[in-house]
């Protein structure tokens, strides 16, 4: 008996359990979420929502998206992403939400809506989910004098906000980039990677034009004249930060080798295309790639080329390829319009230039392009420097993330040093 109760202390000490207490209850999870509002007319106090979100808790069945106190919902539907279908959903109370196990805890004073996924959220993947809804909240979106007030506090981590037809941007008090809509409408977007509510007032006055006379010109080809944008076509720097949804995180090998692997998830909606190519910049050696669709869990093939490979093979990476640069080929089922699929993939690179030991400093000095990067040190590692503003948590493993999310349309050049701590934790 003795021997059996020591037996389950190592198995639950394993598990990361401490003897005695019950492990925690999974909770519903989510990522990648993004909000759209379009403000309607003024006098109806309301604006459309177009809210994307990635339900992460393996296995769940069901994702329960709350409707915000002093906002009345209506017009909802729910579409899955992945294949274009609309989903089945109904609005709960918070009291029926919390019944199910992944709901534990969470506000049981606000109504939900409940959706069913199209499939079980899979392992270490998620359920791309489009909810569409309109709120209608006085307190919210008002009139000022001859201004309209969008004031609204923003959980979510990336957002836009559209104007009506016919009014100018005449504040904001969050650093934004400022669009035009393909009818003249004018958006606002921005990302907050704090994970603090944004407190986001937009006001606006009327006097901007409508119709053909307010539709925007195309963005061109050319690229700017300056010297920081060199590279970046006018197309490119007036796309919208905030809904890309290309992201990448650095996980750091101790620096002696060089290495570091990491992932990066990307999105295709394309109709017809079959493959992805990642094409290593030069001065980076990859090795060990791997992918999967987040979707499904389903894994793919994978496989390293050169750029005298693909010419040969007469595939096309999207990009002009030098004949000794590295490309990682990966294929997929081709999607069909309105359907997309999103990919994890993973790799292992070599970059003695841009990531090396200096005496007894770690130093990893890189451009990151995406709008939202993460690089976590190795173990045993403090941060010492970064160039670059960032957020910084500490993992569970005690090793220190930094989250650098970029709203500009040009690349952040990071330069990150650390050093040895001086004991283990």
């Amino acid at each position: 008996m003795h021997k059996l109760i020591a037996w389950l202390v190592v198995v639950l000490c394993a598990a990361g359990t401490t003897f005695g207490q019950v492990p925690a209850a999974p909770a519903q999870t989510e990522t990648d979420e993004y909000t759209r509002y379009e403000l309607l007319s003024p006098e109806s106090a309301s604006f459309a929502i177009r809210y994307e979100v990635t339900a992460t808790a393996a296995g769940a069945k069901y994702y329960f998206n709350p409707i915000r106190k002093g906002s009345v919902a209506s017009g909802e539907s729910v579409i899955d992403q992945m294949t274009g279908q609309a989903l089945r959903f109904e609005v709960v109370s918070g009291a029926e939400a919390v019944k199910d196990p992944l709901m534990k805890g969470e506000d049981a004073s606000v109504d939900y809506i409940k959706v069913s996924l199209a499939r079980p959220v899979p392992p270490e993947g998620g359920a791309r989910l489009l909810i569409l809804k309109t709120y209608k909240d006085a307190k919210s979106y008002y009139r000022e004098g001859d201004a309209i007030v969008f004031n609204r506090s923003l959980s979510i981590p990336r957002n836009s906000v559209v104007l009506p037809a016919g009014y100018e941007l005449v504040g904001c008090n969050l650093s934004s980039q400022v669009l035009a809509e393909p009818d003249g409408r004018i958006a606002i977007s921005f990302m907050n990677g704090s994970g603090a509510e944004a407190p986001l007032v937009v006001k606006a006055k009327s006097g901007a034009q409508t119709g053909a006379a307010a539709a925007p010109r195309a963005p061109g080809k050319a690229k700017s004249w300056e010297a920081p944008f060199e590279g970046e076509t006018e197309q490119e720097r007036l796309s919208e930060r905030a809904h890309q949804d290309r992201e990448i995180v650095y996980f750091l090998q101790q620096p002696e080798t060089h290495a570091f692997s990491l992932y990066h998830d990307y999105t295709e909606s394309t109709p017809g295309v079959d493959k992805y190519f990642n094409v290593v910049r030069s001065g980076s050696k990859v090795s060990d790639p791997s992918a999967y669709v987040l979707d499904t869990g389903e894994k793919l093939a994978t496989k390293i080329m050169t750029g005298a490979e693909l010419a040969v093979a007469k595939l096309d990476a999207g990009e002009p390829v030098d004949a000794a640069a590295q490309v990682v080929v990966i294929p997929f089922s081709a999607e069909k319009a309105g359907q997309s699929v999103r990919l994890r993939i993973a790799e292992t690179y070599t970059a003695p230039a841009s990531y090396r030991l200096e005496g007894d400093e770690l130093v990893f000095d890189r451009s990151l392009g995406r709008p939202r990067n993460a690089v976590v040190l190795p173990e045993g590692w403090y941060l010492t420097a970064s160039s670059i503003p960032a957020t910084v948590t500490q993992m569970a493993d005690g090793r220190i993330r930094m989250d650098f999310w970029d709203g500009r349309p040009d690349p952040v050049d990071v330069l990150i040093k650390a050093k040895r701590r001086a004991r283990a934790r």
